[in-house]
């Protein structure tokens, strides 16, 4: 019998490697258990065979020394194996077994690229067993299966991340149907949105009952619930059933649950988390009525395939994972007409390491004088009780990560498998190590928290990670992603604790606009209103029961601040201390909590907003354009909606500690990459219904639009549109905060048009502390337009850049991207200059990087050549534009002709026709 989830992480857990890959993945013991000894460099190692398929062998390597040997050194002793066995997997352990590195070596012809994962005895293991869970074979398997197969398995599970596109055309599908059917929605924006709610809340839902965690493991609770509606009445599913599992169930503890609703929905945990807090559409439309009939088929669609919490890489053509609805939620809600496109996990990964594991470095590299890590590996490799104390006091705590274009939370997700990865190492070691601190230390995590790692979760989700979007309902998907990473460290629904509210971490807004420094004086001035469409007036922040809360009169800014800080801080520390207190339960106390900052955030936006309209008009001296059919567009004085329109985002306020500490440390992002500029296909996205009542579709409004805007509502609603540009473009063209989006060249103006992916950059530069990491996907322009050469500037003068990777989207890296598109990877730190940085181009189609390729070429020193800003300043002294060499040669040869320009003039010609992607600037 195949071994269950839980021995093959005792197994991993307790370093039984053999019994592992023999008993639980398939493999058979080696022909020779013989331990055989190997001298590299004057150590001596033992080399030992544990398991082996079909040629290849997994071994198991100890250092006399006892040390696990540096990376030089690993792939010194893999070049010696790989003469005896071309396909292997190393396991090298330290002498007391406690630790141990996974090594395995991807083949490019003959460069060799290293994977490894570090794991410390009895840490939480899920990562490295999801990892592992790829090499199973089945019986019926191994008499078909070559070298080339077990080798191919090896490189799913340490170097390729899998994704199926099956799911996500049938969800697709299921999604228009079921919108169809809903009805008490009178806007089709709203109807789709909340489409999207519910079908997000039943996934999330599905997956807890799947995992056996709901109603005393019932597996199929939602579809005999449904069966059970169903005998009651019909059509009262919705309303009657999943309208109190969600409120009255999931968003409320049980003592505060009315009379009747156990019997009804049965054993039910609280989650809180916010996903299941009534929604702002719940309370606009208060009879939406959706038939059973809708949840049949949902329910038919999801038990089609295997739900599996455990991130599982590999696997099934039917399992369904997080990661995989991760790669639907990305496809589904990132919107072309918003420049918005799904990314690759190899890029936010790769991004999230580069700038992650720089920050904790550099932290660790000040602080520690007798020893300097170079890499990631050997710092977890040579960690001693004095830098776990410093990881888990300071460094890791502390750290603030943001993606101000979060989407669906890509970027998110992928800095948490970082975080994960380095936290999970540093508990696994400090258990081993006598040190009384950290002994204590983690006998009372283990005391008050079931499960470790859905500790580490959540404290990596409260703790470090920060994200905005423009898109609310991309931001409800982001945090259903970080809830379900989080639910799936759970082993059981005991180990399930309330789920933190990242309301205050992950939220909704204008990136773009809205106040960095709020002004204290001039927001105490501004009289607090509660006038607004449908705006009900917001009662006083309440004062908490058991002095959980020491009331303040929140009646000017740094008050209203000290009592929002209070509460968000009382609110993290009491989603850690489970269990009664003399506040009351620990639900009880978070949902008190979680009132008063929702209340305090309210009653200041309108303030806020009052002190951004005063900039627009005051400062800046904007007005509002109302665009005309014919003629020049009528101006009047802006008013608080237009700003409330805007959906401004003040930073400032909701995030005004990180800010004045300098900043947040590390941004991460994929931002919009689209013009700031009407556009018919995203006025068509905000106007769906109008236009199918209308039977237009874009290319008939291009075609005919004079004779289309006869329509009055048709007129009325596209001159609304394009009056939404002028004021906002002024701003963007005027505002301190953007002062190098146009830039001098030859003594003009250029890059007038107004491009989101600039405005990006500058913001991130903007929300940076000093010495802070950024990673960023931007369109290559950013190197090479005349536009963007004071944004260049910026980068060289007030920055050192790490890296720069520019790319053709020839291979669709990026689905739905034009082929002939070009973008890059650049990563900066702030408060220096650059002299020179590392580069690699695959402009030329030729040449472009197919998806298979893409982790190896990021990964690839080889790829790089060392650019010099002197260089670029002699080349290119009015542009600043980057050339795009190809190699050192290249290199070699633009000095050449700077140094012999006549020579250079016969050169060039010959050198641009060999060179089709070359810039010259």
């Amino acid at each position: 019998m195949p071994l269950t989830l839980k021995e093959s992480r005792e197994f991993l857990q307790d370093f039984e490697f053999n019994k592992l890959f023999v008993q639980k993945l398939g493999w058979d013991n080696p022909s020779s258990h013989k331990t055989v000894s190997l001298e590299i460099e004057g150590e001596t190692y033992s080399r030992k065979a544990i398991a082996q398929l079909n040629g290849v062998v997994v071994y198991e390597i100890i250092a006399d020394s006892g040390n696990i040997p540096n990376s030089a050194e690993r792939l010194t002793i893999y070049r010696e194996i790989v003469q005896i066995s071309a396909e292997n997997l190393l396991i090298f352990i330290d002498e007391n077994r406690t630790k141990c590195l996974w090594y395995w070596v991807k083949r490019e012809g003959t460069k060799l690229y290293p994977r490894d994962h570090v794991y410390v005895k009895r840490e939480p293991c899920d990562l490295l067993l999801s990892k592992v869970t790829a090499l199973k074979v089945d019986l019926e398997e191994l008499e078909t299966l070559s070298v080339i197969d077990v080798a191919q398995r090896l490189q799913a599970g340490l170097d390729v991340e899998r994704v199926t596109k099956k799911f996500f055309e049938e969800f697709k599908q299921q999604h228009v149907e079921f919108l169809s059917v809903i009805r008490g929605i009178d806007k089709e924006t709203d109807r789709r949105w909340y489409t999207s709610v519910l079908l997000n809340r039943l996934m999330f839902v599905y997956f807890l009952q799947r995992k056996g965690f709901i109603d005393s493991g019932k597996m199929l609770y939602l579809q005999d619930k449904l069966a059970e509606s169903k005998q009651r009445g019909t059509d009262l599913f919705y309303s009657q059933f999943l309208k109190t599992l969600f409120f009255d169930g999931f968003a409320k503890p049980l003592d505060l649950r009315e009379e009747g609703v156990k019997e009804l929905i049965g054993d039910v945990k609280y989650l809180n988390g916010g996903l299941f807090l009534e929604h702002p559409i719940e309370q606009n439309y208060p009879n939406i009525a959706i038939p059973d009939a809708a949840f049949e088929k949902i329910f038919n669609l999801f038990a089609a395939y295997s739900w599996n919490l455990d991130d599982t890489v590999g696997g099934k053509e039917n399992e369904i994972n997080p990661a995989v609805l991760g790669y639907i939620f990305e496809k589904y809600i990132n919107q072309k007409a918003f420049g918005a496109y799904y990314t690759r996990p190899e890029i936010t990964e790769y991004l999230c390491e580069r700038t992650i594991n720089k920050l904790i470095l550099d932290r660790v590299n000040q602080a520690t004088t007798s020893r300097h890590f170079e890499t990631i590996t050997e710092l977890l490799t040579n960690l001693d009780a004095n830098l776990c104390h410093r990881l888990l006091e300071d460094i890791l705590p502390n750290l603030t990560l943001l993606d101000p274009a979060c989407g669906s939370g890509a970027f998110l997700v992928a800095a948490m498998k970082t975080l994960i990865y380095i936290y999970s190492k540093v508990f696994g070691t400090s258990k081993f190590l006598s040190d009384h601190y950290l002994n204590n230390y983690l006998k009372k995590i283990e005391k008050e928290h079931t499960s470790l790692n859905y500790y580490i979760k959540k404290r990596i989700i409260s703790d470090n990670l920060y994200g905005v979007d423009i898109m609310p309902e991309a931001v409800e998907i982001a945090k259903l992603r970080l809830f379900l990473a989080l639910v799936s460290a759970a082993h059981d629904v005991s180990e399930l604790e309330p789920l933190p509210n990242i309301d205050f971490n992950i939220m909704a807004g204008n990136s773009l606009i809205g106040l960095i420094r709020v002004d204290e004086t001039g927001f105490d001035a501004v009289q607090p209103t509660t006038k607004g469409k449908g705006k009900k007036k917001d009662s006083e922040p309440v004062a908490l029961q058991g002095n959980l809360l020491q009331p303040l009169v929140a009646s000017n800014y740094q008050k209203i601040l000290a009592e929002k800080n209070a509460s968000v801080d009382l609110y993290k520390k009491h989603a850690f201390q489970s269990g009664e207190q003399a506040a009351g339960s620990q639900e009880s106390r978070l949902l008190l909590l979680r009132t008063n900052i929702e209340q305090l955030n309210r009653k200041s936006q309108a303030q806020l907003n009052q002190l951004l309209l005063d900039e627009f008009i005051q400062r800046l001296g904007i007005k509002y354009e109302q665009v005309q059919l014919a003629g020049k567009p009528k101006k009047r004085v802006l008013i608080i909606d237009d700003i409330a329109e805007l959906q401004p985002f003040h930073w400032g306020y909701h995030f005004d500690r990180i800010l004045e500490r300098g900043g947040f440390d590390a941004i991460i992002t994929n931002p919009p990459w689209e013009i700031f500029k009407p556009n018919a296909r995203e006025f068509f996205v905000q106007h769906n219904e109008l236009a199918k009542k209308s039977k237009m579709d874009i290319k008939t409004f291009e075609k005919e639009q004079n004779k289309i805007l006869q329509n009055p509502e048709i007129a009325e609603t596209w001159l609304k549109y394009l009056s939404e540009f002028p004021h906002v473009s002024a701003y963007y063209r005027s505002a301190e905060q953007y002062k190098n989006q146009i830039s001098i060249v030859n003594g003009k103006k250029s890059g007038t048009d107004i491009n989101f992916y600039k405005l990006f950059l500058e913001q991130c530069f903007n929300l940076l502390r000093p010495n802070g990491e950024c990673g960023i996907i931007i369109p290559s322009g950013v190197y090479t337009d005349l536009g963007t050469k004071q944004l260049r500037e910026m980068l060289f003068v007030q920055t050192e850049i790490d890296a720069l990777f520019g790319l053709s989207n020839e291979r669709f890296i990026f689905e739905g991207v034009d082929h002939r598109f070009k973008f890059c990877l650049l990563t900066f730190e702030k408060g220096k200059s650059t002299e020179s940085f590392q580069a690699a181009f695959r402009i030329n189609p030729r040449e472009a990087i197919r998806v298979d390729k893409l982790d190896t070429f990021l990964n690839n020193q080889d790829e790089c050549i060392e650019i010099s800003v002197n260089l670029i300043r002699r080349l290119s002294p009015d542009s600043l534009s980057v050339m795009e060499f190809k190699n050192e040669g290249d290199i070699r040869i633009a000095e050449k002709m700077l140094q012999f320009p006549l020579l250079g003039e016969q050169i060039e010609g010959k050198w641009n026709r060999e060179h089709p992607g070359f810039v010259n600037g």
